[in-house]
């Protein structure tokens, strides 16, 4: 079997831009120009690494993606910078849990932590182009089975 890189970060773009939160959804890190006004979603991979679920002859791995919320930490009013952001990444969480295998791609979302950290939500600042964005980067971490072969 081999990782299916593109569906899985397809889905994850696909449930940001179905949400209807965000005015760009890259399937990358964006790096130049900074992103300017409303919201913007990044999603990209993190790491991919084997579990200990795997069996005698297959590697299970934990495919984690990063997906990226920014937006402008100057805009006014500041006060309602955190609670647009917050609205969309609730419902980011609300379609990765309730999309538990990305359409059949992955084993599971490890909601949990079963495999390492937990699907979890930090948030910070990022200067980018001179600019100050606020972010919010949501940790997903997907377990997909048999992923590679062990021979002999």
């Amino acid at each position: 079997m081999t990782l299916d890189i593109t569906g899985i970060l397809d889905a994850a773009i696909s449930h940001a831009s179905a949400s209807g939160y965000f005015e760009q959804v890259n399937g990358h890190e964006p790096t130049s120009p900074a992103p300017s006004g409303g919201l913007t979603a990044g999603v990209w991979v993190d790491r991919v690494t084997p579990v200990r679920s795997s069996g005698l002859d297959s590697v299970t791995a934990l495919v984690v993606l990063n997906v990226r919320l920014y937006t402008s930490a100057q805009q006014l009013p500041l006060d309602a910078i955190d609670p647009a952001m917050v609205a969309a990444v609730d419902a980011l969480c609300t379609a990765y849990c309730g999309d538990f295998t990305l359409g059949g791609l992955v084993r599971s979302v490890d909601i949990f932590g079963t495999y390492g950290q937990s699907l979890d939500v930090r948030a910070g600042y990022l200067p980018q182009d001179g600019a100050l964005q606020r972010v919010m980067t949501i940790w997903l971490p997907c377990i997909v089975n048999d992923l590679w072969e062990e021979a002999a």
